[in-house]
């Protein structure tokens, strides 16, 4: 019997997909604004941290612990709930050592930058890079909405606009260098509309993977790695990148309104 129909495994790809294109929209926010507006940003970031936070303690973590704790006991499902929570920071941590500081797709630039003439001879690499680079991020990124869409669609819906956020001004980070190396609009918006297409695929891949072995117990598993990325992004790229932009109280302001919407989410 399986677990999960043809139409939820569609929509939550649907779901990645969706997520992974907003690394488009930061490329069109690139184009046609002149100037960053830092307040938006560093609100928007936070509430995306906000949101990812919550909804993997509050809903992921603790569906796990549930799940895991009535099929091995209380303690040893504890234990593995804990193991694979922690497991997922790892992964998400690992990840990120195979990517060169300077490639990092979460240094923030700004689309002051597409007019500055700094760095040309440099810029064509740095923004294949960076490219490749977001791409590798995107992956657990992808799995994390993908499973979140299999628990159930509300939940999935909610940690898809949360990525989504935070995917925009990684695609100004992909478009920027691009277009100071090329001067065209065309090939930024598509290394940036492509690199965002990691999303889906990751999700693809993890469910390739996990479909012969895929249980309930192995589901909830997945859940609590699933909540650790989750949590390693927020805390390592979405509030350091808010911060960045110099509103710390507005970035405050933006993790408690991400965690109260998710609250309110849950619970409507």
């Amino acid at each position: 019997m399986e677990l999960y129909t043809t139409e939820t495994i569609l929509w939550s790809l649907g779901l990645t997909l969706v997520a992974g294109l907003a690394t488009g929209a930061g490329s069109v926010i690139a184009f046609f604004f002149k100037r960053t507006n830092t307040k938006f940003l560093s609100c928007a970031l936070g509430f995306s941290a906000g949101m990812m936070v919550y909804i993997s303690l509050v809903e992921l973590l603790a569906e796990a612990h549930a799940h895991l704790g009535e099929v091995y006991g209380s303690r040893s499902g504890g234990l593995a709930t804990t193991g694979f929570f922690f497991g997922g920071m790892l992964l998400a941590m690992l990840i990120d050592k195979l990517i060169p500081g300077g490639e990092n797709p979460h240094e923030v630039r700004g689309v002051e930058e597409m007019d500055s003439p700094k760095h040309k001879d440099k810029m064509l690499r740095s923004s294949i890079l960076f490219a490749l680079a977001l791409a590798i991020h995107n992956f657990p990124e992808g799995m994390a909405v993908f499973m979140a869409g299999l628990l159930n669609p509300e939940t999935g819906i909610s940690i898809a606009i949360a990525v989504a956020i935070h995917n925009i001004p990684e695609g100004i980070t992909v478009s920027v260098p691009m277009y100071h190396a090329t001067g065209s609009r065309k090939k930024a918006f598509t290394y940036s509309f492509l690199s965002g297409l990691a999303e889906p695929a990751g999700a693809l891949i993890a469910w390739l993977l996990l479909m012969p072995f895929l249980t309930e117990a192995v589901m909830m598993f997945t859940f609590a790695a699933v909540a650790g990325i989750m949590v390693y992004i927020a805390f390592d790229e979405l509030l350091p990148l808010s911060e960045e932009y110099g509103e710390h109280h507005i970035a405050i302001a933006g993790v408690i309104g991400g965690m109260l919407v998710m609250a309110l989410t849950l619970v409507l």
